[in-house]
């Protein structure tokens, strides 16, 4: 998340009501701190959940962190006209699956209700309300064809696939399949909001420092965070550009969908830039390139 004029996190989400569905899987604790994220980035969040998904986690922590009352089931009398389904889509910015486990997605593929989270996502105005599922699975559940398939599906269907990561499962398994951090999908979701001006457009950016070795022990550097020039990378990805980050030695993550190329020296950074520079149509230079190199 970036940060305000006051130095404070910017609240990117201000003014957006998120329906934030969760089905089930292990990934279900994530959720908690998505939750939280959410809120911390201006946005109201209504909590849904499946049945599966209470085995994970309870209505309670999700209650407490979302400051409403979580729904779960789809004949809840707190509605008056008892339409969770209706009122509660109607009301969102955006619906938000996340852990989506493979089964749901299924569920969602075949455009069956038989649960309040998969009623909300068959029955939301398509061209009003986004739908963006977040999956969750073991590797070769993800691997799988016919999820392969699900996923083409899905995505022509009009959803939002917002990948998954790669790593160690909670199975012991390691591999592709684990939902995305809760930092990445805030990242990703701000993104979806944000309009796309520079769509289109190639944008190559340098930040951070350059290190100059006097020998294998010494160097020369400066002090240079990187952290202007990776917020105008996201910022400009979020606004629809394709972006190249050129980076010098920093500790900055990545902004989701940036290509990141490291470098060390000025020289690695002018022949990086160079072989770029050509088929970008912007070109921000915010590094702190070195003044002087050994001879």
């Amino acid at each position: 998340m970036g940060s305000g004029p006051d130095g404070g996190e910017a609240l990117d989400l201000a003014g957006k009501h998120i329906v934030l569905g969760l089905s089930g899987g292990i990934a279900c604790y994530k959720a908690a701190e998505l939750c939280r994220a959410l809120i911390k980035a201006g946005a109201t969040v209504q909590v849904v959940m499946t049945e599966a998904a209470e085995q994970f986690i309870t209505p309670v922590t999700l209650q407490a962190l979302s400051g409403r009352p979580v729904y779960t089931s789809q004949w809840d009398s707190r509605e008056d006209n008892n339409m969770a389904h209706i009122n509660l889509s109607r009301e969102s910015d955006a619906i938000l699956v996340a852990p989506m486990s493979a089964d749901f997605m299924a569920k969602l593929l075949h455009g069956r209700a038989d649960d309040l989270l998969s009623l909300m996502c068959l029955a939301r105005p398509i061209d009003k309300v986004p739908l963006l599922v977040a999956p969750a699975m073991n590797r070769e559940m993800y691997a799988h064809p016919a999820t392969q398939r699900n996923f083409v599906q899905l995505d022509a269907d009009g959803a939002t696939v917002l990948g998954v990561g790669s790593g160690f499962q909670a199975c012991g398994e390691t591999g592709d399949g684990r939902m995305l951090e809760p930092e990445q999908i805030l990242e990703d979701l701000v993104a979806f909001f944000a309009p796309k001006v520079l769509a289109g457009q190639r944008v190559l950016v340098t930040a951070g420092p350059t290190y100059e070795a006097i020998d294998p022990v010494r160097g020369i550097t400066n002090l240079s965070s990187g952290k202007m020039g990776f917020a105008i990378a996201r910022a400009a990805r979020e606004a629809g550009a394709e972006v190249t980050l050129v980076a010098g030695p920093v500790s900055q993550p990545t902004p989701r969908g940036v290509s990141r190329i490291d470098v060390r020296s000025a020289q690695q950074m002018l022949e990086a830039v160079a072989a770029r520079a050509q088929a970008a149509s912007v070109f921000i230079a915010t590094a702190a390139v070195a003044d002087w190199r050994p001879a």
